[in-house]
């Protein structure tokens, strides 16, 4: 009886300590998704702050060939 109670007690520690290393990844993995969803963002924002066209303006821009 007291071989099975430490075996229990082993795998109850183990996969506690794979809880604890799962528990660790999902929050890296949420804090570079967090990173990545502000650059994204950024980007966003830059390419909607960029002219027409970088030679012409918006004036001078012909219309695409398909009107």
């Amino acid at each position: 009886m007291e071989e099975r109670i430490t075996e229990l007690e082993m795998r109850f520690m183990q996969q506690q300590n794979t809880l604890e290393e799962l528990d660790a990844t999902v929050c890296h993995q949420a804090n570079i998704i967090d990173r990545l969803q502000r650059e994204v963002e950024t980007l966003k924002d830059l390419c909607r702050s960029f002219a027409p066209s970088i030679n012409r303006t918006a004036d001078e821009e012909e219309p695409p060939p398909h009107y």
